[in-house]
């Protein structure tokens, strides 16, 4: 029945392999049940709910991709749109953690009628492939600065802004020997390698003292629990924000639209390309369904109760294992469900161990850096203004419109304006008057008596 349904012998598998690679594609990928809630927990989310909440929506997207398409790829709340959804949205810019998940509704109907009309082919072919790239490498730094950050390796300082942390600390210490075993685990290409570093630095964290009378990592209530309730976070959204402020939560929905995209077919043809599933000429079959997968993800997430969910780059590691079909994802599906019943052990899991899979997984992001031509001036001034404006504005959707600012500006001034799309444009204007508006806000008031 298996190989019917998911055509193994045409695709040259067997159910073992397929079984093997999707418990490799979790292993990879499993970092987020403990990832997610703590970066979403800083928005005032409940992280016992968010632990349930993002195994539900991981396996029911990875189920719905697999159903959709037969590809082995798996999906879960991505990272990046996660900080961007705690820091920047939440924290930076105000917006209650309810509305901001509305705002993540409506960026999936987007990305849903974008996919089904064919417009988001021609959105992701307007903006420079440079740019697109400078916007990957930019939130693989932010990620990674937000876990040297968490993990008290770098921290704020009012002469020189940030500064080293104290590594006479036994937490700090444990972190960057956290960050080292994991850099030495993915080099040798242990499976598992991320997972596996977080678990040896939860286990020696519960010997590691933490400096206020307890350790690192706490001892866990218990092993086993029933799932914690989705309740507190689930059909929670609400369009207040948006309702009320449209003008600010537009660029938001736009960075996360814009995110979204690059995101999802970044991975959408990274992993199938590994996986032999692209054609010579390099189209991709099923690709219209993928992307409909994907944009239902996106809703199912923000209904759940997390931020956007999308298909993980993780994915590449079963494949490597020899998953070639759908078998591989629904495999991944029920280790995430399976997960659920380990809750008290994966709240234990300290920011020291966690910080080291997300410094893995920026610099994994910042990979693609070679990939920018970086003897064509035009081109290179915007990505490195783009890459590096995101990390250190600590904001995704200022340093993207920074870039695209720049891009166009520099277009413009050297005769290459006809090399942009109206889209380009368009989105250049919108970033100008959300960036600037500090120029222009104050004299229209003055202006017209407000």
């Amino acid at each position: 029945m298996l190989n019917r349904f998911f055509k193994l012998d045409q695709s040259g598998t067997t159910v073992r392999r397929e079984l093997q690679a999707g418990l490799t594609t979790f292993t990879a990928m499993a970092y987020i049940l403990a990832v997610n809630p703590l970066i979403l927990k800083d928005a005032g989310m409940p992280q016992a709910a968010l632990v349930t909440v993002t195994a539900m929506t991981a396996a029911m997207s990875t189920i719905l991709m697999a159903l959709m398409t037969n590809f082995p790829i798996a999906l879960a709340p991505g990272m990046g749109i996660n900080a961007y959804f705690t820091y920047t949205v939440c924290l930076g810019a105000g917006v209650p953690w309810q509305s901001a998940l509305g705002l993540v509704f409506v960026n999936g109907v987007a990305f849903l009628l974008l996919s089904l009309t064919g417009v988001r082919e021609k959105i992701v072919q307007s903006i420079p492939y440079s740019l697109k790239i400078a916007i990957t490498c930019g939130v693989g730094l932010f990620i990674a600065f937000i876990g040297l950050k968490n993990a008290g390796i770098v921290v704020a300082n009012p002469a020189t802004f940030v500064a080293q942390g104290n590594f006479g600390s036994p937490p700090v210490a444990l972190a960057f020997f956290g960050i080292v075993l994991t850099a030495v685990l993915v080099s040798r290409r242990v499976p598992g390698a991320i997972v596996l570093s977080i678990l040896v630095i939860t286990l020696v964290g519960l010997f590691v003292p933490d400096g206020k009378g307890g350790h690192v990592t706490p001892m866990p209530s218990s092993i086993f629990s029933r799932p914690a309730s989705p309740e507190p976070v689930m059909l929670k959204l609400n369009f207040d924000f948006l309702l009320q402020h449209f003008s600010l939560a537009l660029p938001i929905m736009l960075t996360l639209l814009i995110v979204d995209m690059f995101d999802n077919i970044g991975t959408l043809i990274g992993v199938t390309k590994r996986a032999g599933l692209l054609k010579p000429d390099g189209t991709l079959p099923k690709a219209g369904r993928a992307l409909v997968a994907d944009s239902l993800a996106a809703i199912i997430s923000s209904l759940f109760g997390t931020s956007t969910v999308v298909s993980y780059i993780e994915s590449a590691s079963g494949v490597e294992a020899g998953g070639r079909t759908g078998l591989t994802a629904i495999t991944t599906a029920i280790c995430f469900l399976l997960a659920l019943f380990l809750t008290p052990l994966i709240l234990i899991i300290p920011s020291a161990a966690t910080a080291a899979a997300l410094v893995v997984v920026g610099v994994f992001m910042f990979q693609t850096v070679a990939e920018i031509k970086l003897d064509d001036f035009t081109e290179t001034m915007p990505a490195v203004v783009t890459l590096l404006c995101i990390p250190l504005t600590f904001s995704i959707a200022e340093g993207l419109g920074m870039g695209v600012i720049a891009l166009t500006l520099i277009a413009l001034a050297t005769g290459r304006g006809r090399t942009l799309t109206p889209f380009t444009y368009g989105l250049a204007v919108l970033f100008f008057l959300h960036i600037f508006q500090g120029l222009y806000v104050p004299a229209l008031k003055r202006f017209f008596g407000a």
